[in-house]
């Protein structure tokens, strides 16, 4: 059986570097890895934990796939000037039958803890991204 715990953290990350930079738009904003995934654990040599480059790297992938923009990474530590795309904007003011916004719908997702509703909710906003 193949350990997808990796696909869910990023689930979760995505969806809170999502709203974080909703909460701040339009202004650009400096997101921590750490407000993120949580406290970092580096090893002896001062390296950051897996989980932490998981994030780290869950933030690139977003820019690198036109979902966030950013003027550069802060060490290991940050984004700065960090914002919504044009269409990630577009995506999360978007409102649904139930009259809920995505944002809305991303926020209760991630405030509640549901793994499952939260992977269903940030595949269904890449699908249209």
């Amino acid at each position: 059986m193949l350990d997808d715990l990796h696909i869910h953290d990023f689930y979760r990350d995505a969806g809170r570097i999502l709203l974080a930079l909703f909460q701040q738009f339009p202004a650009p904003a400096t997101i921590y890895v750490e407000d993120i995934s949580g406290p970092d654990t580096p090893d002896e040599f001062g390296l950051h934990s897996p989980r932490h480059l998981a994030c780290l790297g869950a933030m690139t992938w977003l820019k690198e796939c036109g979902y966030i923009n950013f003027a550069q990474l802060v060490r290991q530590e940050a984004v700065e000037e960090a914002t919504l795309s044009h269409r990630s904007f577009l995506l999360m003011v978007s409102r649904g039958e139930d009259g809920m916004s995505n944002a809305e719908k991303l926020n209760e997702a991630v405030r509640g803890g549901s793994s499952p509703k939260l992977e269903a909710l940030v595949v269904d906003l890449m699908r249209h991204l």
